[in-house]
């Protein structure tokens, strides 16, 4: 590179360019001197942990940090997911224990196919629900019990919602109705009888219009505990379980479907006692999260420090460069400074403070936010282990990896976006034709789920099978429609994708052998012969010397 012919100033100290009076004229020996410094400044910014080491044994903190939080991170990760595992089992098994405790006949997998054809079946599966509840003690071999209120128990809603008014003669193509939904409901306690008798005897007192009724709701609340936990040295939850069993009828098709939802919510128990150690164990781990948060917060100080160093440097040479060069700093050069895996690493230390507090509070039983809580650990510990591929990235044989994905990403966001419009365009074509007649294209989501398999080759055979033949234009329309669109995307455009990464594999391997082009930056850098121990990177504060080193030479 040139050295340009112009005046700058001078530094007040050998490693600080930033308290340069630029402006004044210099001898060409003090202009050296201060590009050396700047080369040198940026070279040691440059360094790796162990290079930084031997310039200025600087202890690789960072590295620690990051080591350390990797470990603790994924043990919490771990124990949170063991405990967030039971709490999701107990659910569950819970809710199909309710379906087959309060809906009659119900087997295993009939989630979708579940329903009744005629008004008397309708009346016997309200009437089977109803005694079932109240004969709850007797029947189910769960710790499942009423919810109290005050001094009585909670009652089952038994409320009917259908139109205000209706006269329907389909013989005659003929109606008359009145589309304002009317909601008509009544109560049944648990002390009041233990049964309500049979279908012929419907003690219910409730009589259904089928004309007009729309859906008839079944609603109580049941409590249990759940205990498993204890032998995991946990404290147990005690959980509430709001129940509606639903009859839809507002197709009036003929086919009412039956559906049992489970409203879960979980909270601290009120008054409880177990002998052991438990309550220690739980002190334990929230000194533990305590630890996680602390070993965060210095991860998340370090990075956010070099980040800021890094930006200061960045304006710091992009002066320089226009006061010395008389050139404005490309973009790319800039974003040198600005290293994304602190991004990431600042990222994933927020989210894991967050997660942890939340994990106290849980353990605490102050909140039962089970889904919250993982989200945030699950992504601060996927980004935890994404950010050691930084230091990774140090070593050339492991450096191919980030380099690739670095170089091709720019040209794969662009091939992606245009490929998305075909992609769409074969969704919104799929959906509006093929959805009356194949189970896979009646939502957009179901579509986008179902091609997107195509494309992996996945449930092919299925795809083309299921498909209705009750009209012959549309299942001719639905071969040409798959053919062409798995012909386009596997043959074509899944290829192009996976050609712009070798391609980019390729390049990038050559500039490993023969080496990369250098950039303004680098070749400014370049002219900076100085060795990292040479002794020259060490400022006035810096320590002499260690009794421990990071690396070898």
């Amino acid at each position: 590179m040139a050295r340009p012919e112009v005046v700058v100033g001078s530094c007040s100290s050998r490693e600080d360019t930033s308290h340069c009076t630029f402006g004044q004229h210099a001898s060409p020996s003090e202009q050296l001197l201060v590009e050396d410094q700047m080369r040198r400044k940026l070279k040691f910014f440059f360094m790796n942990p162990c290079e930084k080491f031997w310039a200025r044994g600087r202890k690789p903190w960072k590295l620690g940090i990051q080591i350390l939080k990797i470990a603790t991170v994924t043990i919490q990760l771990v124990l949170f997911g063991l405990s967030n595992q039971m709490v999701v089992a107990f659910k569950e098994e819970n809710t199909i224990a309710f379906k087959h405790l309060f809906l009659k006949g119900y087997m295993d997998r009939m989630d979708d196919t579940y329903a009744v054809y005629t008004q008397n079946e309708v009346y016997d599966q309200i009437i089977f629900a109803v005694n079932q509840y109240l004969q709850l003690r007797n029947i189910s071999a769960g710790n499942h019990a009423y919810e109290n209120k005050g001094m009585k128990q909670s009652a089952m809603a038994i409320c009917q919602h259908f139109y205000k008014s209706g006269n329907i003669c389909p013989g005659n193509d003929t109606f008359d109705i009145d589309p304002e939904i009317e909601t008509e409901c009544f109560f049944i306690e648990p002390d009041e009888h233990s049964h309500i008798g049979t279908l012929e005897a419907n003690n219910l007192n409730l009589t259904l219009d089928f004309h007009r009724l729309l859906t008839v709701e079944l609603q109580f609340k049941l409590k249990a505990i759940n205990l498993q936990t204890v032998r995991h040295q946990e404290l147990p939850d005690c959980y509430d379980f709001t129940l509606t069993i639903t009859f839809d009828n507002k197709a009036h098709s003929g086919r009412i479907k039956i559906s049992l939802d489970n409203d879960i919510s979980i909270r601290e128990c009120k008054d409880w006692h177990i002998s052991g150690s438990i309550q220690k164990n739980t002190h334990y781990m929230m000194i533990f999260d305590a630890f996680v948060i602390l070993t965060c917060l210095t991860s998340l100080v370090l990075c956010a420090r070099s980040v800021v160093r890094g930006l200061k440097l960045q304006q710091e040479f992009v002066n320089f460069f226009l006061l010395h060069y008389k050139k404005e700093v490309s973009i790319s050069d800039q974003m040198e400074f600005v290293n994304g895996w602190y991004i990431v690493i600042i990222i994933s230390d927020i989210l894991t403070i967050i997660g942890s507090i939340l994990k106290m509070e849980i353990q605490a039983k102050s909140l039962t936010s089970y889904d919250v809580c993982s989200i945030f650990l699950g992504t601060s510990t996927m980004l935890v282990w994404l950010g050691v591929i930084r230091y990774l990235g140090f070593f050339e044989k492991y450096n191919l990896l980030i380099l690739t994905l670095q170089a091709a990403l720019p040209n794969v966001m662009r091939f992606c976006c245009c490929a998305a419009m075909i992609y769409l365009g074969y969704c919104f074509c799929g959906w509006i034709v093929l959805g009356p007649y194949h189970d896979k294209f009646r939502s957009l989501n179901r579509v986008s789920e179902c091609l997107f398999s195509l494309i992996n080759g996945d449930d092919m055979f299925a795809t083309f099978a299921r498909m209705q033949q009750k009209s012959y234009l549309v299942w001719l329309f639905s071969r040409i429609y798959l053919y062409s669109f798995i012909s386009l995307f596997i043959y074509m455009i899944l290829s192009l994708f996976i050609a712009l990464i070798t391609d980019t594999y390729e390049t990038i391997k050559h500039y490993q052998r023969n080496g990369f082009p250098e950039t303004e930056l680098r070749k400014f850098i370049s002219e900076c012969k100085d060795l990292p121990n040479s002794g020259k990177y060490r400022l006035e504060d810096d320590p002499s010397g260690s009794l421990f080193c990071c690396c070898k030479k």
